[in-house]
C-alpha cells in the first residue's frame, strides 16, 4: 500500500506543478467557451422565434387587410354600377382599372414597381442601423 499511495501523492503533486495550472486553466477555458457558445445558441433561438412571429403577424394581417381589399373592390363596383345603371358596368368599370395598371406596370414602366418594392425592403431591414 505505500507503493500505491506513493503514485497518488505523486500524481497530486504533479497536478499542482505547471502541467496541474496548465490543465486547469484549458479545463477551465473549454468550460467558458461552452457557456459562450450555449449563450450565443439561446439568443440566436430566440431572434429567431421573434422573427418568425413577427413573419406570423405579418401573413395574418396581410390576409385581413386583403380580405378588405376584396370587399371594397366589390363594393365600389357596385356603386359604379349602381351610378352608370347596370351592376355589370361597374365590375367592368373596376376591372378595366385593374387591367390597365397590370398593363402599366408590365408595359410601360415594369422596373417602377420593382424598384419600389426594393426600396421597402431596404428599409425595413435598415431599422437596426
Amino acid at each position: 500500500m505505500d507503493t500505491e499511495q506513493r503514485d497518488n501523492n505523486s500524481q497530486r503533486d504533479h497536478k499542482k506543478g505547471i502541467p496541474g495550472l496548465i490543465d486547469k486553466t484549458v479545463s477551465s477555458t473549454y468550460d467558458d467557451l461552452m457557456t459562450i457558445i450555449e449563450a450565443k445558441l439561446e439568443l440566436i433561438r430566440i431572434d429567431l422565434t421573434e422573427k418568425v412571429a413577427l413573419v406570423g403577424a405579418l401573413l395574418i394581417l396581410l390576409v385581413v387587410f386583403m380580405i378588405g381589399t376584396a370587399y371594397f373592390i366589390t363594393s365600389v363596383a357596385l356603386l359604379v354600377g349602381e351610378l352608370l345603371g347596370h351592376p355589370f358596368l361597374g365590375y367592368f368599370a373596376i376591372s378595366l382599372f385593374f387591367i390597365s395598371i397590370f398593363a402599366f406596370f408590365t408595359k410601360f414602366r415594369p422596373d417602377l414597381l420593382k424598384n419600389f418594392i426594393h426600396k421597402i425592403l431596404l428599409s425595413a431591414n435598415d431599422y437596426r442601423k
